[in-house]
């Protein structure tokens, strides 16, 4: 078989969608990207597509694809690969790329060492014998859970002194980035991102009608939640944040709540969410009392490379 690495293009989008979608049939059961998702990560301001990706073709059909990014234009280094079953020679290509770019990547920025990060299904396509070899870890564990929706899911009444408002202004919206900077800043792997990388990370889909901004009375905003409604398959929660001082008063299930009888409202019958397994704040027991259920589980694969030793790693 003739196996052929070139960078992405914009163009290829379609392409690169389709074998995305082939992967989450293997691992899920069922088609769950949406072409405007590659499109963005493909258009983000952050990435060099020339440098930060390639695709992997045999004999001339799509098989491999990977990219990366930096949140924080530091050592850390976010990773997409994907790949179809049993090649695991174009997975190999694709990795050892990744590797070498983000030691560069690391390097140009002043860091000392790059630290990789990937999210795979805890059952891939991707042969994690090749991770292994290369000296990958598991070291986190999200779980992608989901509940039925129905009619009798019916907008819950706010706390006492609780108000909510979308963030359709654009001072709100600037809010809401600021709130979800500040509940997720002791999250594993967050990086601060300024207001103009949080767009480009939400992509231009977004629907600012779909994001709350919870406020108290005498302390102004203290919670945020973020949802989505442009996937196939069911409405997503992106974040539910809760400033340290007003956690504890039923805040959050209040926004889940919130999010249930919205979406059901709109005529989705399943909505779902990714959750930290060890996020301290209890996020986890939270969404399973109120009936969200396992649908599949992703483990992050880490690599530090550190750059005195990056010459090593080329093989």
């Amino acid at each position: 078989m003739s196996l052929t690495v070139r960078p992405a293009t914009l163009a290829d989008a379609p392409s690169i969608c389709a074998l995305l979608n082939a992967v989450d049939v293997v691992e899920i059961g069922r088609a769950d990207t949406e072409l405007h998702t590659v499109e963005t990560d493909l258009a983000h301001p952050d990435v060099d597509l020339a440098q930060d990706s390639w695709l992997v073709h045999e004999d001339g059909d799509l098989v491999a694809y990977g990219i990366l990014w930096s949140d924080s234009g530091a050592g850390d280094i976010g990773v997409d690969h994907y790949v179809l079953p049993g090649r695991s020679r174009a997975a190999g290509l694709v990795l050892r790329r990744i590797e070498e770019r983000a030691a560069r990547k690391a390097a140009a920025a002043g860091a000392e060492q790059a630290v990789l990060h990937l999210h795979l299904n805890v059952r891939p396509s991707l042969d994690t014998a090749l991770l292994d070899a290369r000296g990958w870890r598991t070291v986190r564990r999200y779980q992608v859970m989901t509940r039925p929706l129905s009619p009798a899911d019916r907008v819950p009444e706010p706390p006492a002194g609780v108000t909510l408002r979308n963030c359709v202004a654009d001072a709100d919206h600037r809010i809401a980035h600021a709130l979800v900077e500040e509940t997720f800043a002791e999250h594993f792997d967050h990086h601060p991102r300024t207001y103009d990388q949080w767009v480009a990370d939400l992509g231009d889909h977004r629907d600012r009608t779909l994001m709350w901004i919870a406020s108290v009375e005498g302390e102004g905003d203290v919670a945020v939640l973020l949802t989505r409604d442009d996937k196939e398959s069911m409405g997503w929660i992106g974040n539910i944040g809760v400033r340290r001082a007003a956690r504890g008063r039923g805040l959050a299930g209040f926004l889940l709540r919130h999010a249930f009888a919205r979406y059901a409202a709109r005529g989705r019958d399943t909505i779902g969410l990714a959750v930290d397994t060890r996020n301290a704040s209890g996020a986890l027991g939270l969404y399973e009392a109120h009936g969200m259920t396992l649908h599949y589980a992703i483990d992050t694969w880490e690599l530090v490379v550190p750059l005195s030793a990056a010459s090593a790693r080329v093989s």
